[in-house]
């Protein structure tokens, strides 16, 4: 299986403060992440990073569901219910509802970017496609949950963003873990890669085109 690197931009002294200081949670604000198993002492940029993992997770059954209905991968109604939603808790939060928005459409545009690899291998191997539709109404309330965990992990994180270059190496440090424990293959890295791209956007000081 293919996992997420560490960005090769990042000097190695950058990135060896930042497995430092983030192992040892020296951000005064952070905040246990949860997880399935129980509460983790990891730091509120791994509980960004592994809901991300979560939340992409569930493209799997999304594009099951969706899998020879001729329903569209794209569903703009619901796309924008959910970054109103997002936008609104943060708000509620003290939080930047700005910066929140930003990292809920990349989420989205991640989750599509599973279901369409995933479409894309169901038609070149047939035999690899689902035999069971999951209910899609389901996927979405999980989906639902985990959007309230991930913006108050993405409100928590937010010391991380007072600087560029120690939030994104504290990004890639917590996404390098998440990748491994979670062993994610290549489009679920990528992925993931896409999840996280606008999470230091409030560290530049400038509006982000959603772009890396």
């Amino acid at each position: 299986m293919r996992r997420t690197p560490l960005p090769r931009h990042l000097p190695t002294s950058t990135v060896t403060a930042a497995v430092l200081l983030v192992g040892a949670a020296a951000v005064p604000a952070a905040t246990a992440a949860t997880r399935p198993g129980g509460p983790s002492q990891r730091s509120p940029m791994y509980a960004v990073a592994e809901l991300s993992a979560r939340r992409i997770a569930t493209g799997d059954p999304v594009a099951a569901a969706k899998w020879g209905t001729g329903e569209p991968v794209d569903d703009p109604a619901r796309e924008e219910r959910v970054l109103d939603s997002a936008s609104e808790r943060a708000r509620k939060l003290g939080a930047d509802p700005r910066l929140t928005r930003l990292v809920f459409r990349d989420q989205i545009e991640a989750n599509k970017k599973v279901q369409r690899g995933l479409h894309r291998l169901w038609r070149d191997h047939p035999a690899e496609a689902p035999t069971d539709r999951p209910d899609l109404d389901e996927v979405r309330e999980e989906i639902d949950h985990l959007d309230q965990s991930l913006v108050r992990a993405v409100a928590d994180a937010a010391p991380y963003r007072r600087s560029v270059t120690f939030c994104r190496a504290a990004l890639a440090v917590s996404a390098g873990r998440v990748s491994r424990d979670g062993n994610l293959d290549e489009l679920h890295a990528a992925a993931l890669d896409v999840a996280l791209r606008s999470v230091c956007a409030a560290a530049d000081g400038a509006p982000r085109d959603g772009r890396a």
